[in-house]
């Protein structure tokens, strides 16, 4: 059994967050008792047990038939009061607002979480042609610029990415570690981050870190089509976006902030 700080984990509670997260990753396709059992290696009567209290407590939701189970509402009601409780998230709504205003294209602001960026705000674009987006997503921190803005933040021997072979999310996307390390120190010099169609086709993205923390854990982003990014349009966007940088910065909640200190 796992041990955190010399406390033993509590193997009931390991259980069910597990759960909770295979459900929150399977998205709109919900998952069958053996599929779960078997997922987390729990005999099927004890899963149905953990699945009929979760269900009670609307933490997990079940269709007509009773076979097939999804995340239920409960989680998103925890997940928004997150979001409404971050004074960061809080601080960088109405500069989002501000940049969305000025570029009229897609701002995200997201998290370091391990080796993932997790969004916490976006801003849609005003344009028809926009990139696909939502409050939540996760994506492998060296997909796209959001992530690679914040891996930079980093030595490359201390990064939260494992392996020599990296997950592809389109041709584009850095295939091994070492493709990625020259990445970075590009982003370094440059002062932030570029996506080209790394995380999804005929999306650029520009990714720049929030160094409230050392090393930083938020970033923003811009994302425009291809088909909307020229030279010009370009430069525009990373001077608004180092502009709403630095206002961001300069608001939001340091470590000697008041209020708790919360660990990433």
């Amino acid at each position: 059994m796992a041990e955190t700080g010399g406390v033993r984990e509590v193997k009931s509670a390991g259980r069910t967050v597990e759960l909770l997260e295979l459900l929150a990753a399977r998205g709109d396709q919900p998952a069958r008792l053996r599929e779960l059992a078997e997922e987390l290696g729990v005999p099927r009567s004890s899963m149905y047990a953990l699945l009929k209290t979760l269900i009670d407590r609307g933490w997990v939701r079940t269709d007509v038939t009773g076979s097939l189970y999804g995340i239920g509402i409960r989680a998103l009601l925890t997940g928004t009061s997150y979001l409404d409780s971050d004074p960061r998230v809080r601080a960088a709504r109405p500069y989002l607002d501000e940049a969305s205003d000025a570029l009229g294209e897609t701002i995200h602001f997201a998290r370091l979480d391990g080796g993932d960026v997790v969004y916490l705000a976006t801003r849609e674009s005003h344009e028809y042609l926009r990139p696909f987006s939502r409050v939540g997503r996760r994506l492998p921190a060296h997909v796209g610029a959001l992530g690679k803005a914040l891996l930079a933040e980093r030595i490359d021997g201390e990064l939260p990415v494992v392996g020599e072979e990296l997950e592809q999310a389109t041709p584009n996307t850095h295939r091994t570690r070492a493709s990625l390390l020259a990445d970075l120190r590009r982003v370094r010099e440059r002062g932030h981050a570029i996506d080209r169609e790394e995380g999804v086709l005929g999306i650029v993205g520009f990714g720049f870190a929030l160094r409230y923390d050392v090393p930083a854990l938020d970033a923003i982003s811009c994302s425009v089509p291809t088909a909307r990014l020229t030279e010009g349009r370009e430069e525009r966007i990373v001077a608004v976006m180092r502009e709403v940088r630095a206002k961001i910065e300069a608001v939001a909640p340091r470590g000697s902030g008041t209020g708790p200190q919360w660990r990433p």
